[in-house]
C-alpha cells in the first residue's frame, strides 16, 4: 500500500525555496520514499510518497524541517537587506 501527503506553502519566498530545495528532491533519499517539489506563483507544493507509514513520517519530518529552515533563512536575509 502506498501512502502520500501533500503540503502547500504560500510565501513570497516560494521561488527561492524551490530553487534551494530542488537539488534535494532530485537526489534519491532511499527506496522507501520519494518527494516532488513544484512551484506555482507564490505557492510551493511538496508531495511525498512512501511504501509504509513509518517511511512517510520520516520523509515528512525531513522535508518539513528543510522547508522551515529555508524559509527562516529567507526571512533573516530579507530583514538584513533593509
Amino acid at each position: 500500500m502506498m501512502h502520500a501527503a501533500e503540503f502547500t506553502f504560500v510565501t513570497p519566498h516560494a521561488p527561492m525555496l524551490c530553487q534551494a530545495l530542488a537539488p534535494e528532491a532530485s537526489d534519491e533519499t532511499g527506496d522507501r520514499s520519494s518527494a516532488l517539489i513544484s512551484l506555482e506563483n507564490d505557492r510551493l507544493t511538496l508531495r511525498v510518497a512512501a511504501g509504509d507509514i513509518s517511511a512517510l513520517r520520516a520523509a515528512l519530518n525531513m522535508w518539513l524541517r528543510l522547508i522551515t529552515i529555508a524559509e527562516d533563512m529567507q526571512e533573516i536575509d530579507s530583514h538584513g537587506k533593509s
